[in-house]
């Protein structure tokens, strides 16, 4: 970790090198006037709207929409099996097959409503109760961008499953809704915050702040109900298909989410955009066609008790598109050996490694948040 002090609040650097894009974010966050003690920058932090992704913000009073971002609870869960290589290698295709057409990808929802205990139970929030028929059909359903379901060996030749998805339009919807509503919160109270730092906040104890709070914690329970339904099917599939399949306790970690903890001896809101709360297991996925890792969270505290929530872009999507040729993603995958079932592959590109950092780097960058318990090799993946 290095530490820059050339702003109100320092700002620790886990990160080898930082995008000018995402360090100047960092310095807006560093003169928040509701920022405190310092900003911590993860290893995979590139630049995202307002803070950058791979960011973590403590505040005080407020909490500012951006700083969760549009796919609140987005996150990861990953489980063992007792199946080993040998007994899947010959039937990974008609497993990925079945997923892909078990589970819409992309803008695809499910055909028929989903149910669940939750939809019971939604806050009495505009903008959640809008949604809530939707919400119905995008149940377990995986959407695009760097969303995967991935079948995956560990060094001893287990398998394990891991996917990635968040909230769907839940996280969107209240990301957008209550941003515009900051914005013209703090427009009205002549707020020193700068509009173009796309940092408006709502104060905690305000009805604004409160409805976003309740509408963001549905969203946080929506995202892991979603991967709870998507890995269901995929473990009916594979219970299905190998003979004798079991598995083990599932892991499932958020990185774009605020809670109120204690640091430095005071409550704060914790903002982790692209981050996540290093206590117990933790879970940190590569990039397609990259290693991701089951880790132990050292807890570090002037990192707020982060680390990063996988590898960190190098490229935009569009920049991805056209300095890679979807044939030369193909070949890469092919060359490593891993299946890759994608529905539309002109958009490939986006999500290759080499739109990445290096996933390795990355958790060498940051051995001081996490300790490295588990690797993880791709053997096949469903992108949405």
């Amino acid at each position: 970790m290095r530490e820059i002090n050339t702003e109100k609040l320092p700002i620790k650097v886990w990160a080898r090198l930082v995008e000018e894009e995402a360090m100047e974010q960092a310095r807006h966050l560093a003169n928040h006037p509701h920022a405190r003690f310092h900003i911590a920058l993860m290893p995979d932090v590139h630049q995202g709207y307002g803070m950058p992704i791979g960011g973590v913000l403590a505040t005080e009073g407020v909490i500012i929409p951006n700083a969760v971002g549009v796919d609140v609870g987005c996150g990861v869960r990953a489980v063992k099996t007792n199946q080993t290589v040998e007994d899947v290698r010959s039937k990974l295709r008609n497993i990925l097959n079945q997923v892909q057409r078990s589970i819409p990808t992309g803008f695809n929802h499910h055909k028929k409503p989903q149910h669940s205990p939750l939809f019971d139970r939604a806050p009495d929030v505009p903008v959640i109760r809008e949604e809530l028929k939707n919400a119905r059909y995008q149940l377990g359903t995986l959407g695009g961008g760097n969303h995967f379901i991935e079948i995956q060996r560990d060094d001893r030749d287990f398998i394990w499953i891991m996917l990635h998805s968040g909230s769907r339009n839940f996280g969107k919807k209240v990301a957008d809704y209550y941003n515009r509503l900051a914005v013209q919160l703090n427009e009205r109270s002549g707020s020193p915050i700068p509009r173009e730092w796309q940092l408006a906040c709502l104060p905690v104890d305000s009805k604004e702040g409160q409805n976003y709070l309740a509408a963001m914690e549905y969203c946080l329970e929506f995202a892991r109900e979603n991967r709870r339904h998507m890995m269901n099917v995929v473990l009916d599939i594979c219970r299905s298909i190998l003979p004798g399949f079991a598995c083990g306790k599932q892991l499932d970690v958020h990185h774009n989410y605020a809670a109120m903890e204690k640091h430095f001896g005071r409550q704060v809101m914790v903002h982790r955009k692209g981050a996540v709360r290093a206590v117990g297991e933790v879970i940190v996925p590569g990039s397609m066609g990259s290693p991701s890792y089951i880790c132990r969270g050292l807890a570090h505290p002037e990192s707020f008790s982060s680390c990063s929530h996988g590898a960190g872009r190098v490229m935009g999507r569009n920049e991805a598109r056209r300095r890679i040729a979807v044939e030369s993603v193909i070949k890469d995958m092919q060359s490593l050996g891993i299946e890759l079932f994608k529905a539309r592959k002109g958009d490939v590109a986006e999500e290759c490694r080499q739109a990445y950092k290096n996933i390795d780097q990355v958790m060498e960058d940051q051995k001081d948040l996490v300790e490295m318990k588990v690797r993880l090799q791709p053997l096949g993946v469903v992108k949405g």
